[in-house]
């Protein structure tokens, strides 16, 4: 028996030596031990830079990676196209390999899942840490819950599913007179719940982005053409260029920066259902309201003021929806009379593009504010939504027509709601002088 061959001097055998041959964009890496088992799978934007850092000396001390490390005797790398195929083909890895230290690097957290829910006329799109035991198509476990929320933003960007909490049956009339939240406004969702799209032509892009997830890119992409080519013989012009702009989304999914840059924010420490439920039965609403917008006005320096505007729907914050103002026609700081000129603004230029109003208008402050924004209603003649306010110091609540402010129990979910979208107002607010120096646009 001859001596077996040497390795090629081309692929190195040391991986410290192969992370020099790796290449700087996105893609999968596997770690493996001295039998060739894979022992670890991990994702990464930039494969050389990641890879790497596990043999830097910090690594070694790590208590995460300490006790990986020692172990790895060889990689492989999968390049990918982008970052959301390298988070979906990690997930897949993961799953189907069960490397022993993705499940010790963990921390005993619950994984988080993609999940569809099947069992509906419109399947709906879901993050979950709880995944159903029926009805549903599962993808997962991932390693990053921040990530999976910016890849469903992203893919929802494509193929324009829904992600909301409603029960929506085909063929019930009731749901041609729901108001779609603005996701359909911007695109980024077909509307179901306005009967905007036949349950067939829902559940065929829903099977498209199964097919997607289940890492068939290139078979999404020939039937999208093959559809488009179809239309446009079949004069389906209206078809044939939503398919286009789909395909073209598809392709160029390779995003700049990271993931999480598209998450829609929703650090939320209890169940925004219950959050809405409670404001409806506190403020005695006709029904569950969908659309909240706060207000806070802010004093920069120099003397200047602004003002920032955020939106949640269903009880989650709507990054699009997020606006700033610098205060016009005051002088000084009077904060009565910026609420009136910034929530005067906001509602003539809702009116002027007929856009619908939120559902319950959130202001920073006590009495004086809350009237303060009612008066600049009044003056523009719009019939006002529910307009409240909410008063720092001792978390009261304001109500058109009563003198005396509401205490909520502290741990009560409606509380807990607006105060979040009160602190998310703050907070987007304090980051105006920022935007300034980077010479951001204003929204107005």
């Amino acid at each position: 028996m001859g001596e077996p061959c040497p390795p090629s001097p081309t692929e190195p055998t040391d991986p410290r030596e192969k992370v020099r041959t790796l290449s700087t964009g996105p893609g999968v890496y596997l770690m493996k031990d001295a039998l060739g088992r894979v022992i670890y799978v991990g994702k990464a934007v930039n494969l050389r830079s990641r890879v790497g850092s596990y043999f830097l000396t910090a690594a070694a001390g790590d208590r995460r990676t300490r006790d990986l490390v020692p172990e790895i005797a060889d990689l492989d790398v999968l390049e990918t196209d982008n970052e959301v195929d390298a988070l979906l083909l990690e997930a897949r890895l993961i799953k189907d390999i069960q490397p022993r230290f993705n499940q010790e690097l963990k921390d005993d957290k619950t994984f988080p899942y993609l999940e569809i829910v099947t069992g509906e006329d419109f399947p709906r799109v879901e993050f979950t840490r709880k995944p159903r035991t029926k009805g549903a198509k599962l993808y997962g476990p991932f390693a990053s819950a921040k990530q999976l929320r910016g890849a469903i933003g992203v893919l929802q960007k494509v193929f324009k599913f829904r992600t909301c909490s409603l029960d929506i049956d085909d063929g019930d009339e009731k749901w041609r007179w729901f108001r779609p939240c603005l996701l359909a406004s911007i695109n980024q969702c077909t509307a179901p719940c306005n009967l905007r799209i036949s349950k067939e032509e829902y559940r065929d892009s829903i099977r498209r982005l199964r097919m997607f997830l289940d890492g068939g890119k290139v078979s999404v992409l020939k039937e999208l053409r093959a559809e488009m080519q179809t239309a446009s013989t079949e004069l389906k012009f209206e078809k044939a260029a939503r398919l286009r702009d789909e395909i073209k989304a598809l392709e160029t999914l390779n995003l700049r920066g990271n993931l999480e840059d598209h998450v829609q924010p929703e650090v939320f420490y209890i169940d925004p259902k219950k959050g809405l439920s409670g404001l409806k039965k506190v403020l005695n609403l006709p029904a569950l309201p969908r659309r909240i917008e706060g207000v806070d006005i802010a004093h920069l320096h120099g003397g200047e003021t602004v003002a920032s505007l955020v939106q949640f729907i269903d009880g989650l914050p709507f990054k699009h929806g997020y606006k700033r103002f610098r205060i016009r026609t005051v002088q000084g700081v009077d904060d009565f009379a910026s609420m009136r000129e910034v929530v005067s603004r906001r509602f003539r230029r809702l009116q002027q593009e007929g856009e619908s109003f939120p559902d319950i208008l959130l202001v920073d402050g006590g009495l004086g504010q809350l009237n303060a924004a009612l008066s600049a209603l009044q003056a523009i003649n719009v019939q006002a939504p529910c307009v409240i306010s909410l008063a720092k110091r001792e978390e009261e609540v304001y109500v058109p027509g009563e003198s005396e402010p509401r205490k909520l129990s502290r741990h009560s979910y409606a509380l807990r709601l607006l105060q979040y979208v009160r602190d998310e107002a703050h907070r987007f607010a304090q980051q105006y002088h920022h935007l300034l120096r980077s010479k951001s646009t204003l929204d107005e």
